[in-house]
């Protein structure tokens, strides 16, 4: 195939000094014109069918009897607890992640101390500190879960 491509368009510096600028360029547009928005349009669908699913169940308890609409609110209220406990535990892990790269980031650099005459370590306690930030809120500024 290359050969005749060579043949077609007469030497091989066509194909040689672009080749690495045609690989990105239909890298570029199958990631962007293509595999992202499938994606999302995969979840949005997804997202709608659990809506969806989850109406109709509702709909189904109250419409059995008093029981059922009194089940419904219960399973919206302990749906509505669970997100908000799984909310809080996501800020938490997040800052206790942000603390271990704070203090990983603070030896790594302060290993590098000889270099310079500044400090580079102290840079370490960014996201230290945006992790304590996020552990302070999680544990107790965030609004309480009943």
């Amino acid at each position: 195939m290359t050969h005749l491509a060579y043949s077609l368009f007469g030497s091989e510096e066509v194909f040689t000094n672009y080749g690495l600028w045609i690989f990105l360029s239909v890298g570029a547009v199958s990631l962007f014109g293509v595999f992202i928005p499938l994606v999302s349009w995969i979840d949005s669908r997804r997202k709608e069918r659990e809506a969806f699913y989850k109406a109709e169940t509702f709909r189904r308890l109250a419409e059995t009897s008093g029981e059922g609409a009194k089940a419904a609110i219960e399973l919206l209220r302990t749906e509505s607890r669970l997100e908000r406990l799984k909310h809080r535990q996501g800020i938490l892990l997040g800052g206790m992640i942000n603390i271990g790269v704070g203090v990983g980031l603070t030896i790594f650099l302060g290993s590098l101390k000889g270099i310079g005459a500044h400090s580079p370590y102290l840079c370490g306690l960014i996201p230290g500190f945006i992790g304590v930030a996020m552990l302070i809120y999680g544990l107790v500024l965030a609004p309480p879960i009943e």
